[in-house]
């Protein structure tokens, strides 16, 4: 599928493009202090200094520690995955000093330099994987930024057109994965969208009666591995959205896959979904599996004296979703056996 879509929105557009006007503010610059073990042992070697991490430590918090008169000039600071996790003598983490001191905290996300040139071929793109999920993590430990570094070496027969091609091609597609850490669940509400419209458009062509059908479908969240989850508002907008823009309004009614939500996740996005301010011409509500019957089965544990037990919390559960189908369900803090509890199976075709 081609991914041609705006999947950035004007207020995400600003924050991004924030971020890069800090860092090169008039008189700023960027500190690279991401030098690999191996580069920081050529140096230390230079110095007869031994590359151990508390040296490389060190090193670093004295230049980190700079006074005040860095401030003007240092709009961004690049480190190493290892620094990224280093303390300052106090325990204070070195992202969070820099943040402190004004500094946006990048992070070098390549493992390797790509040298395109053997050969006149192109580096297989397997230095891509992976990157989603080291960038998504590292976004969540303080990074703000990223860098990435493609090498091409300048000879009278080097680099070849497609090295060229090839390089910009990685640094395109290693920024869109940058970006869309931060904005998954925008992805998923375009493919949402794609696959509904695509639905809508086969039933349309093969005749079937509309009023005699119910959508099944998931709700647009940010998905289990994304380490930025999204609230129960915007998860229910981006629903709303995405069914307003593909669902007719002759389908009597829309019944949401809890898609390994946890119980108390799965009744909350749907009390917002029905809360939400747009126009909602269907009933919408749940076809819940484990999302109805995780605590209940917790309760009962193969026993049959616990059966009382099982049904009331499938009971509470029913209810629970019953008022979140009117848009007037509110958490109690009672959340029964297993209601926190994420139902995602690793895997599993929701």
């Amino acid at each position: 599928m081609p991914h041609a879509y705006p999947f950035l929105t004007p207020e995400q557009k600003k924050e991004l493009s924030d971020i890069a006007q800090r860092i090169v503010a008039p008189g700023k610059g960027i500190l690279a202090a991401d030098e690999s073990t191996g580069s920081v042992a050529k140096r230390f070697q230079s110095i007869n200094a031994e590359n151990t991490e508390e040296n490389r430590r060190l090193y670093r918090q004295l230049l980190f520690t700079a006074d005040d008169r860095v401030k003007p000039c240092i709009g961004g600071v690049i480190l190493f995955h290892e620094t990224l996790y280093q303390k300052t003598d106090d325990g204070k983490l070195f992202s969070q000093l820099l943040k402190e001191r004004g500094m946006v905290v990048g992070i070098k996300v390549d493992k390797v330099k790509l040298h395109m040139v053997f050969y006149n071929l192109s580096y297989p793109l397997k230095c891509l994987d992976g990157l989603y999920e080291r960038c998504a993590q590292y976004k969540k430990d303080g990074a703000d930024f990223a860098k990435w570094r493609c090498v091409l070496k300048i000879t009278p027969t080097t680099p070849s057109r497609l090295a060229i091609i090839e390089n910009a091609n990685v640094l395109a597609r290693y920024a869109s994965i940058c970006q869309m850490v931060r904005h998954l669940q925008l992805y998923i509400h375009y493919v949402t969208e794609k696959v509904l419209a695509a639905m809508y458009k086969a039933l349309s062509d093969h005749h079937v009666y509309l009023e005699g059908t119910l959508l099944k479908p998931n709700m647009v969240t940010a998905g289990h591995s994304c380490s930025q989850k999204n609230t129960p508002q915007e998860v229910a907008m981006a629903t709303v959205t995405a069914l307003r823009r593909t669902v007719p309004p002759a389908v009597p009614g829309v019944t949401f896959l809890s898609g390994g939500q946890s119980e108390e996740e799965a009744s909350l996005n749907l009390n917002a979904i029905n809360q939400c301010p747009l126009n909602k011409p269907w009933a919408l509500t749940f076809s819940y599996g484990r999302a109805l019957q995780a605590s209940a089965l917790k309760a009962w544990g193969g026993k049959k004296e616990n059966g009382k037990a099982c049904q009331e919390e499938l009971v509470k559960r029913a209810l629970n979703n019953s008022l979140a189908c009117v848009g007037k369900y509110v958490s109690a803090g009672d959340k029964g056996s297993a209601a926190g509890e994420s139902l995602f199976v690793a895997n599993h075709a929701y």
